[in-house]
């Protein structure tokens, strides 16, 4: 007798998603557009160049309050959240005792005894057991809060005009990496300028069933269906752009398997704040160094490499391609992969190995793209 499969589950633009032709695939055990009629490219460009609308609902929120909610977070986070002030967001990472990554997330500072933790979609269930796992005797309530939620990205250089016709929060004065409350629309709503393209952006939170009075109402703000107007991006186009910024990917570039230090993100990794989870084996890799590391490399043949696939140098295996892509905007193939630490230099000629065929390929700097700061 055969079970029935898991139904997926569906975030509250689901209806929204299918009238505008989005192709949905199981993205997690979630129901999520993968690419919409006018294609992955043009959903990466307008978002580039102009504005892209990505539903990012599927996403988990754990609230943490109470007195102690600060220092346990920076127990069980590699960041430092005592450094955030109200209204300030942080990335950080749920580390495992051997400095490796539970999850990666954002943690959200309200007040001193008031703290919201976004999770990966795919995660969220771990996370939760993990957290509350690791509870101690500290004064605190912990919330699983994602279904109360929808979250909607619009991104791009003409996301700050787009957003603020329908809002009278001052979104020119709300830092990068900085939040607040406020109407969007008339709906109470989180307006976070955070976001996971390379582009300037923001991040609004809101009730579920607001979202797609929201959603209708930015595709209309962005001029939707003009030449230059905003575009619904599905899950694909997300992915090139986080690629071409050289962003990690949970379940690729970093797992419960990599260090941060192996995954160049030494910089969320605050050894001076006192004990936390992983804090001694990282001390001891930024001391002696790492065996592998995390390095971006621009295919020089032709060939596409993808995520999985073999890393050569003098024709011998020497690690796997983490993520590997077509870049849209830069017109290259790009990738990012783990290799031993002796390789790890910018110029090191590798090969990826495509259709069992040795692809030349070779190791550059990171980020690929990196917008031009002062740019509208």
């Amino acid at each position: 007798m055969t079970t029935a499969p898991t139904p997926l589950k569906q975030t509250p633009l689901n209806a929204a998603h299918r009238r505008l032709g989005g192709r949905m695939v199981d993205f997690g055990g979630w129901d999520m557009p993968v690419q919409y009629p006018a294609g992955t490219v043009e959903e990466h460009l307008r978002t580039r160049l102009h504005s892209g609308l990505f539903d990012v609902s599927h996403m988990g929120e754990i609230e943490v309050r109470g007195s102690d909610a600060i220092a346990f977070v920076n127990r069980l986070c590699s960041n430092d959240a005592t450094k955030l002030v109200d209204g300030q967001a942080q990335y950080s990472a749920l580390t495992t005792p051997e400095g490796t990554v539970v999850d990666d997330l954002l943690v959200y500072r309200f007040a001193e005894d008031h703290l919201l933790l976004v999770v990966n979609a795919s995660t969220t269930g771990k996370d939760w057991d993990w957290i509350n796992a690791h509870r101690g005797d500290e004064t605190l309530t912990l919330t699983n809060r994602s279904a109360d939620f929808c979250q909607i990205a619009v991104q791009g250089p003409d996301a700050l005009g787009i957003l603020q016709t329908l809002t009278e929060t001052p979104l020119a004065e709300i830092k990068y990496y900085h939040f607040r409350e406020g109407a969007v629309d008339g709906v109470p709503s989180i307006i976070s300028r955070t976001g996971y393209t390379g582009e300037d952006g923001f991040e609004v939170y809101a009730a579920p069933d607001k979202a797609e009075q929201l959603w209708d109402r930015l595709l209309e703000a962005g001029g939707h269906g003009t030449p230059e107007g905003i575009l619904p991006c599905g899950l694909a186009a997300r992915n090139t752009l986080r690629l071409e910024s050289a962003m990690a990917l949970y379940g690729h570039e970093i797992d419960e398997t990599t260090s941060l230090y192996e995954a160049n993100l030494g910089w969320i990794c605050k050894l001076n704040k006192g004990d936390f989870n992983g804090r001694e084996r990282l001390a001891q890799q930024k001391a002696e160094g790492v065996q592998q590391k995390l390095v971006g490399f621009e295919v020089t043949e032709r060939g596409i490499a993808r995520d999985g696939y073999d890393v050569l140098v003098n024709g011998e295996k020497v690690g796997r391609v983490t993520s590997g892509s077509p870049a849209p905007y830069l017109k290259k193939n790009i990738g990012l992969a783990y290799v031993p630490a002796a390789h790890a230099t910018e110029g090191q000629e590798i090969h990826v190995v495509v259709r069992d065929r040795p692809v030349a390929a070779r190791i550059v700097p990171v980020p690929f793209y990196k917008r031009e700061r002062g740019s509208k």
